[in-house]
């Protein structure tokens, strides 16, 4: 599809994916909770060819089917609102003007509930001309721009900065995330706000009978970590991606937050830590001054690797957030011998689509 809605089939759309997952997961029919997006304007991140022709520019896309034709793209209702609405005045102002446009290759956008728009600008020329930074700053301060990024090969100019502030909401609860142009972000705000909720309340369930931590896998930018951590006593989350985790530790700062502890490392590696094995990025933390009584994973599409999922199931409660059923369905089917579920619920991130997010709470079961 190419930033094409169709409204009147969202409920058909949804009913497929909720179909499809309790196909592939059957345990999950008789608690699944469904949250539906909103139909049009539910991204916040969008990205755009810019193909030229001797009379104009315009957006494209390319359909896999035919990938050599470009599609032009006159409006994006996939796209939130304040991206939608930029677009074509965005266009048109670098339609006028010669060093903005030649060599244009592509627009990203990336804007938030906020309020926040990032757009980026990357070009198959280099950016040395000093008349650019100036037209830049020109049509920035001209259009709902905040900020403004100029990309080319091995170059990178900022006018001011490369992030968005995002503020995201729960249980009457508001936090503020860093996302960083070109790195990961939920596109789907309205269900990122959905799934901070439906973890927030499965791990209140977990924490009522006697407080405890929270061992965090997969963590990103903190998403879950921050909204988590005034459930439990203490959350050590653990990331792999640089750029990542020096989110996470703006975040945590931003919000005020000191029982979150991050740390750059791999799952697996986790897994061994946790097993005795020394490692120097743990050199400063006491593992034995955790009860760490819940795993919460949000691993890629690959799902959890051997020895993760086998560390997992040591733990008496586990949150699993997933965005590839199928890898949650072969996960499960290892877990759930020592585990049972107790909750689930299909996130739908991305509608009209085939991708599907979903989550579930599983529990140890009686020895």
């Amino acid at each position: 599809m190419l930033c094409q809605v169709f409204p009147q089939d969202y409920q058909q759309q949804l009913d497929e994916k909720q179909q499809r997952l309790t196909a592939l997961v059957p345990q999950v029919a008789g608690c699944l909770e469904v949250f539906a997006s909103p139909p049009t304007h539910y991204r916040q991140r969008a990205e755009f060819r810019i193909w030229h022709t001797p009379e104009r520019l315009f957006y494209a896309m390319f359909d896999p089917a035919n990938p050599k034709q470009p599609v032009e793209i006159s409006a994006c209702p996939m796209a939130c609102e304040a991206i939608d609405g930029l677009m074509q005045p965005l266009l048109a102002k670098i339609s006028e003007n010669e060093i903005l446009k030649n060599g244009l290759f592509e627009i990203d956008f990336l804007a938030t509930l906020s309020g926040e728009m990032l757009v980026t600008l990357i070009y198959r020329k280099k950016l040395d001309d000093p008349t650019w930074l100036q037209a830049a700053q020109t049509l920035r301060d001209c259009l709902p721009i905040h900020h403004l990024i100029g990309r080319s090969r091995k170059q990178k100019i900022l006018l001011d900065q490369d992030f968005v502030v995002e503020k995201l909401q729960a249980d009457d609860q508001v936090w503020l995330f860093q996302q960083v142009e070109n790195s990961f972000t939920q596109p789907n705000a309205q269900m990122a706000q959905n799934m901070l909720s439906w973890a927030r309340a499965q791990s209140r369930q977990i924490v009522a009978q006697a407080p405890s931590d929270l061992l965090e896998l997969y963590c990103g930018n903190g998403h879950f970590s921050i909204a988590l951590a005034d459930v439990f006593n203490q959350v050590l989350a653990t990331e792999i991606s640089k750029s990542s985790v020096k989110s996470a530790l703006y975040n945590l700062q931003a919000n005020q937050i000191e029982n979150v502890t991050v740390v750059k490392m791999a799952a697996e590696e986790v897994s061994l830590a946790m097993q005795g094995q020394a490692f120097n990025r743990m050199a400063d933390i006491d593992l034995a001054a955790y009860d760490f009584q819940t795993l919460f994973v949000d691993p890629p599409r690959s799902g959890l690797d051997d020895l993760t999922r086998g560390m997992a199931a040591q733990y008496p409660h586990i949150l699993y957030i997933s965005c590839n059923p199928e890898t949650l369905a072969r996960d499960l089917s290892v877990l759930l011998q020592t585990h049972e579920l107790r909750a689930a619920a299909l996130f739908d991130q991305f509608p009209y689509s085939h991708h599907l997010e979903s989550g579930v709470w599983l529990t140890r079961k009686a020895l």
